[in-house]
């Protein structure tokens, strides 16, 4: 018998920007949008990071997703980092990173970690329960983005050895049941949040298909899609991504050209934009732990199948090299106003990924800055929501109250803060000769405001 949707007692696995906002939902004492029933669940959050777990128990959110009001009247939450406060848990949800190593391959030890993790309590239960079975199936729900086939031919007979089950997707009465939803969170946007944004759903078989659908029904305002395979919601998943990476690709390798020619890609993307189905992506830096890597896991399946993808592979290229370009170009045009490259003072503006959020994985900003480097610059860096990188040759300074002048000055990130100055401001900062690269057009026109 799989759990019931409105009581079960669901643990989260992995309390980061997807995790913790998830586990804040499942936990609210709301009308379950389903069938209008009091939500009446439990839910455990579970983070291998002991420092993770103890801010979250004394209400603060390093990642900014959770306010600590809202942590502190969650009393159906609990935050641990013990494997035993698992073993009573129900349904398991896994929303673990799955990042790429340094060969760009997938690194699918935390899913490992996470599966065996949650096989050992299910044996645990099994023991506890002294039947061979438990009153309810256990249903494992992986919300971590993978390759086709990931959840059932990689995490699933990681569960079945440590939890001594068969993984059975005929009958629900036996074993654990398996689904995948792909979480879609946006860090930092109050926009589009978990619950607004339509969930894709997924199981083994169809009663569990069901139950997941309904299980992120029951929070999800803006509904869910229900897809016929666990393999069909992965690949969904993958190429969301992959498909705003391409997009991305293709205007940076037209900035490249348009530089060359001479003219501004801005204003032809302006002129561009005036057709109804012309798609509106921007050129610049692309970071983050989704864009920049999803499409590396679709890559690995299709190689490993015997295709090579050229198109895929050719984005991620050339997305991979823009920082380099980006600093090549501000030194060529250094070099041409006559400004000293040699200790050169240069003032990076962003290290996030992305505008308004403390997210800094796969910044390339940290790329651009070690390309900087080897031309012996020195560089200093700002940004609002940060206040360390662990890069010891860049200075951290704020800009707008230090009264410093730089010979350059690069704008990574589309920051409020720095929307808001005028150009005035940011000449306040320049020397006499001086160069502004505005990576993200926030900017006026200026003969000393390069744009890409």
């Amino acid at each position: 018998m799989l759990p019931s949707i409105s009581n079960c007692k669901v643990c989260v696995i992995g309390l980061g920007y997807v995790g913790l906002p998830l586990a804040a939902e499942l936990a609210k004492k709301n009308k379950c949008l389903i069938n209008k029933q009091q939500l009446a669940r439990k839910v455990v959050g579970f983070d291998i990071d002991k420092e993770r777990i103890v801010s979250l128990k004394q209400g603060i959110d390093i990642t900014g997703q959770i306010s600590q009001n809202q942590l502190e009247n969650l009393s159906n939450l609990s935050f641990t980092s013990e494997d035993e406060n698992l073993v009573d848990c129900e349904v398991f949800i896994i929303t673990v990173p799955t990042p790429i190593d340094k060969n760009k391959k997938p690194d699918l030890k935390p899913l490992k970690l996470a599966s065996s993790l949650i096989g050992e309590a299910i044996n645990k239960r099994h023991k506890k329960s002294g039947a061979f079975t438990p009153k309810t199936t256990p249903v494992i729900i992986f919300e971590s983005t993978v390759y086709p086939g990931a959840t059932e031919e990689y995490c699933v007979p990681i569960i079945e050895k440590h939890s001594s089950l068969k993984f059975n997707n005929t009958n629900p009465n036996e074993g654990f049941m398996v689904g995948y939803s792909p979480e879609r969170i946006n860090p930092g946007d109050k926009k589009h949040t978990l619950v607004s944004i339509k969930k894709v759903t997924s199981g083994c078989n169809d009663q569990t298909r069901k139950w997941v659908k309904d299980f992120y029904g029951s929070i999800i305002k803006a509904g869910t899609f229900s897809a016929s395979s666990i393999k069909v919601a992965e690949a969904a998943k993958v190429i969301e991504n992959t498909q705003r990476d391409l997009n991305i690709a293709l205007i940076n390798e037209l900035s490249i050209i348009f530089e060359r020619i001479g003219i501004n890609t801005t204003e032809v993307l302006q002129a561009a934009n005036t057709k109804w189905n012309f798609l509106d992506f921007k050129p610049g830096l692309v970071g983050g732990h989704c864009i920049g890597v999803d499409p590396y896991y679709l890559t690995h399946k299709s190689i490993q199948l015997g295709y090579i993808p050229e198109i895929v592979l050719a984005g991620r290229k050339i997305n991979d090299c823009m920082s380099d370009w980006i600093v090549s170009l501000l030194i060529k045009k250094m070099a041409s106003k006559n400004i000293a490259i040699g200790n050169s003072e240069v003032l990076v503006m962003g290290y996030t990924f992305k505008e308004d959020c403390n997210d800094t994985r796969n910044t390339q900003v940290k790329k651009l800055i070690e390309c900087l480097k080897e031309f012996n610059i020195n560089i200093f860096l700002n940004d609002p929501f940060i206040n360390s990188i662990g890069v010891d040759f860049v200075k951290l300074i704020n800009p707008f109250k230090e009264m410093k002048q730089f010979d350059s000055i690069i704008i990574c990130v589309a920051h409020e803060e720095y929307k808001s100055r005028s150009l005035s401001d940011w000449e306040n900062l320049c020397k006499e000769n001086y160069l502004i690269m505005d990576i993200k057009n926030i900017l006026p026109n200026s003969p000393n405001i390069i744009k890409i």
